[in-house]
């Protein structure tokens, strides 16, 4: 007999709930020390209910906190894999603040740019040259703005790479994901528009050479400097946009847009 059973309807909701959050505790350990590796098959359901004494539906219980959480994704008719990607697992706590909080674009930009700010100074003292000779090429392929899609995927091949060349493995997924919400957002409020696109990516690209100058001079000083400039100057642009104007008249929090982003940037991810 199963360790679940009560004698009333409500002692037995409330027993498998606390069942069900020491599985997902046990399961979640599992998944974090590796015994769980990312990718993985989840043992199925009757082996689980084996494992752990209880029954199908605790175990399903478990499972569906685990999905909600970012660490498994259920694909019906194969099983329960394994996603523990830090992207999608700091994604949905952003994306959750974001949307109690209504946090606005300036908050979000200030963020990122307090984390490149950090990442900027780690990179001067960490990355290689061929690592910083590679930031100098992600920033020159901007030095012309004429297409819509390129500009985008090069706009984000640059900023994650500051925080990759840090060497920081807490830093490169939140600047990641922070930064492709903040080209995204730059795309959205751009209207679809090359002309706009241009004003505020290309009304960047002194500011993003300045950066890769400031790295390659190995003084932290100078690349904190530098992305501080940047951050200051990327929020007037982003933030002057036409739509910009209008959403603050109707949302001034973006809280909608931002979440609506950083919801898509996860459905991607986990894909």
């Amino acid at each position: 007999m199963s360790h679940e059973s009560s004698s009333s309807g409500a002692d037995h909701r409330i027993g498998r709930s606390r069942i069900a959050d020491r599985i997902v505790d046990n399961l979640r350990e599992r998944i974090f020390s590796g015994e769980l590796p990312n990718g993985s098959r989840l043992p199925a359901e009757r082996e689980l209910a084996e494992q752990y004494g209880v029954s199908g539906a605790t175990i399903r219980e478990s499972v569906r906190v685990l999905a909600t959480i970012g660490l498994i994704d259920v694909r019906h008719g194969a099983g329960s894999f394994v996603t523990a990607e830090p992207d999608t697992m700091i994604g949905m706590s952003i994306a959750s603040v974001v949307r109690l909080e209504r946090v606005g674009a300036r908050e979000v930009l200030g963020l990122l740019g307090a984390l490149n700010r950090y990442a900027a100074q780690l990179a001067a003292q960490e990355a290689t040259d061929a690592e910083i000779a590679s930031l100098r090429e992600a920033a020159e392929k901007l030095a012309v703005i004429d297409d819509i899609n390129r500009t985008i995927e090069d706009l984000g091949a640059f900023m994650r790479r500051l925080p990759e060349i840090s060497h920081n493995a807490l830093l490169i997924p939140l600047c990641r994901l922070l930064a492709d919400v903040q080209v995204e957002l730059a795309a959205k409020l751009s209207g679809g528009r090359v002309s706009e696109l241009r004003r505020v990516a290309g009304g960047l690209h002194a500011d993003r050479l300045a950066i890769v100058e400031a790295v390659e001079s190995r003084s932290p000083q100078r690349a904190a400097e530098a992305v501080d400039a940047h951050s200051a100057h990327a929020a007037r642009l982003v933030l002057s946009t036409p739509q910009a104007k209008k959403i603050q008249i109707t949302d001034p929090g973006y809280a909608h847009l931002l979440a609506g982003l950083l919801n898509a940037r996860l459905s991607s991810t986990a894909n």
